[in-house]
């Protein structure tokens, strides 16, 4: 069971003082946090690309870059690259260098990104959303097959048996299909024998487990060992020493970032209630001390089948000091408990195929 961290790199205003943090600023702090959570022995690191005055990253292989050579063992990854609006011959050879840097440690998580900026800043129609997708994640794929392509779609100019440089350590470069639980993604996940990542950020995590079953039952039918293909989760959440002190820090920030996305796209207010209740057992808030988000990371893997898990933190702005801190938690109290634990149920049966 791998462990690890996501985040945004959003520079929204501090919902104390109203300050907004400069960009620089935030990338220099993500780039301590992704060293802090090689040196606590945390699994995967992951930078979400956006084009928004709200958000830092627009380049995610850049900032894990900055941190490649300052860390030894964690895996850095996209979470995730927004394919659709993204010239996939780049994103190859930006990951590859990437995957040089950190000496075979690179993975791309390919999704289509929930905001649209990114199709009118480069060019490209709404109206292609999907078709973009998937011809954009068949050439990356051939791409990472061999060093030199032959390739034609209808989006991109024809590539006439080019080579593409550098190549990565790994063969191949891990590419994962980042999805929020659409049913036509998790099977074309399956089929083509890709990691899923779920974005499990509503609602209750265990209805996310019919959706892992029919991944696993397309990859079976693809001829792919489902044994073999990790899934990940990416949710919410925040640790500190104790439960409330997690909660009390994390609601503010996280009500004035729902509150904003909500107001885009018409949601209802986003209430105290409704944070509260997603930090039960079954909900999709993993805020608390470390024995309770160990817990509902293991309830998570018994019940959904998820073999990465990946914290969401922070969510709008919140103090350096106080990421950092949870990094460490999570990585030197909760890892180590959710690891035991999983074994043991491994080891006694569970989880079988």
């Amino acid at each position: 069971m791998e462990i690890g961290i996501s985040t945004f790199v959003e520079t929204s205003p501090d919902v104390v003082t109203g300050e907004v943090m400069s960009h620089a600023q935030r990338l220099r702090e993500v780039v301590e946090e992704i060293i802090l959570a090689d040196q606590v022995g945390l699994d995967a690191y992951g930078v979400g690309e956006h084009h928004r005055e709200d958000y830092a990253a627009s380049s995610p292989a850049v900032v894990l870059a900055a941190a490649a050579p300052q860390t030894t063992h964690i895996r850095l990854t996209s979470a995730v690259t927004v394919l659709s609006s993204a010239d996939p011959v780049r994103v190859f050879q930006d990951f590859a260098t990437l995957d040089g840097l950190s000496n075979g440690r690179a993975e791309i998580m390919a999704g289509r990104g929930s905001f649209i900026e990114s199709f009118p800043l480069f060019g490209y129609d709404l109206d292609d959303y999907d078709e973009l997708f998937d011809e954009n994640l068949e050439l990356l794929l051939k791409l990472r097959e061999s060093e030199k392509v032959t390739w034609r779609g209808g989006h991109r100019p024809a590539i006439h048996n080019l080579g593409v440089y550098p190549r990565p350590v790994q063969n191949p470069l891990p590419v994962w299909i980042g999805s929020g639980g659409n049913p036509e993604s998790v099977i074309r996940a399956g089929m083509l024998g890709l990691p899923l990542a779920l974005a499990i950020i509503g609602g209750q995590p265990k209805q996310f487990a019919p959706l892992v079953r029919l991944y696993k039952q397309a990859a079976a039918k693809a001829g792919h060992d489902p044994a073999k293909l990790p899934v990940a989760s990416h949710s919410h959440g925040f640790l500190a020493r104790d439960t409330a002190t997690a909660a009390d820090k994390f609601f503010p920030p996280t009500q004035d970032r729902m509150n904003h996305i909500g107001r885009e796209r018409g949601w209802p207010p986003y209430t105290r209630a409704s944070f509260d209740s997603a930090r039960t057992l079954e909900g999709a808030l993993y805020v608390g001390d470390p024995e309770t988000v160990a817990e509902k990371i293991i309830y998570l893997r018994k019940n959904v089948g998820i073999t990465r898990f990946l914290l969401h933190m922070p969510l709008g702005t919140m103090p350096h000091e106080d990421v950092m801190a949870a990094i460490e938690l999570l990585g030197k109290e909760v890892a180590p408990r959710v690891r035991e634990e999983i074994a043991r149920w491994e080891a006694a049966g569970g989880g079988a195929e």
